[in-house]
């Protein structure tokens, strides 16, 4: 029987539709795939924690995420011109922040390294280990020939302070370098040299002095995927809040900070002239100042970065 045209619906057809929306209602979100930067080396130790904190992040925005890795290994360049244009590539990276890059992407203003990938120690030969014992400002290691890679921001702040450095493509290849001796050191972070200089027979960890300049390791997004931004952004505030931040953090580097003698090494201050505005200074809780021996600043100790 029809009334006005439409069909009757059975009591039984509405219980149905009922328990189906329900159903729906109660079935979880289909996750969104979002990729990483696939690393060069399995087990990559640079790309370990900053993936385990994003998947941390993500789990505490109770967002239904599921993270990948990209298809191919991709230089630095192109995962930030992939990441830039927004075509699916890849979709996130962790990496040193930048003018030009905060300028083409969508930074998430939370250092995730507490600020420890502006504190680096060089990496010399093993038969040259004496090599910084003289060094004790930026007049001495303005005699010395750095290694960096070619689309990294430490070589522009490196240069912008009148290092000389030697740049490029190839990660590997500047291990290379050095141990030929076409390079006098490699400056790595803190947080990873101890596992690099494990990996190159012949390259030892310099013990006389430290490099610092201020800059933040971000996660970074295309700027459009702002709904992307904001889960990672409430996840990190989620696992700073709860501890598991720290957890995580002290697990993968507190052993490195300790071995790497921060309090006793000459540490020589660097402009860093590539440091965009806005760095969140303003939370002490998300930065690490490790304690260290007096510094030798490049002029006066309120210098600062230069535009």
């Amino acid at each position: 029987m029809r009334a006005h045209g439409l069909p009757v619906v059975s009591r039984g057809m509405l219980a149905r539709l009922a328990a189906a929306a329900c159903a729906a209602l109660a079935a979880p979100a289909l996750a969104a795939t979002i990729l990483f930067p696939r690393p060069l080396l399995e087990n990559d130790p640079q790309t370990d924690y900053p993936v385990a904190l994003l998947r941390l992040a993500l789990e505490k925005s109770a967002t239904p995420y599921e993270l990948k890795f990209a298809p191919v290994v991709m230089t630095q360049d192109r995962v930030l011109l992939e990441i830039a244009k927004g075509d699916g590539g890849v979709d996130i990276i962790a990496t040193m922040t930048s003018q030009e890059r905060e300028s083409k992407m969508l930074a998430v203003r939370i250092p995730i390294d507490k600020g420890l990938y502006g504190w680096r120690i060089p990496l010399v030969r093993g038969d040259r280990q004496e090599l910084f014992a003289g060094v004790r400002d930026l007049a001495g290691l303005r005699k010395l020939r750095s290694g960096q890679g070619h689309d990294w921001p430490d070589t522009g702040i490196l240069r912008g302070n009148g290092v000389p450095v030697s740049a490029n493509s190839s990660y590997e290849a500047l291990f290379s370098m050095l141990s030929a001796g076409r390079i006098d050191y490699f400056p790595r972070a803190v947080i990873e040299i101890g596992p690099e200089a494990a990996a190159h027979p012949g390259l030892a960890i310099d013990r006389y002095i430290a490099i610092h300049y201020p800059t933040a390791l971000y996660y970074f997004v295309n700027r459009n995927n702002v709904q992307l931004a904001d889960a990672v952004k409430r996840g990190l505030e989620a696992a700073i809040a709860d501890g598991s931040f720290e957890r995580l953090f002290n697990q993968r580097f507190g052993a490195a900070l300790r071995a790497a003698r921060l309090d006793q090494r000459r540490v020589i201050e660097l402009v860093n002239p590539l440091l965009p505005d806005g760095l969140p200074q303003e939370h002490r809780e998300w930065w690490l100042a490790p304690a260290a021996a007096p510094h030798a600043r490049p002029g006066a100790r309120a210098q600062r970065r230069a535009h």
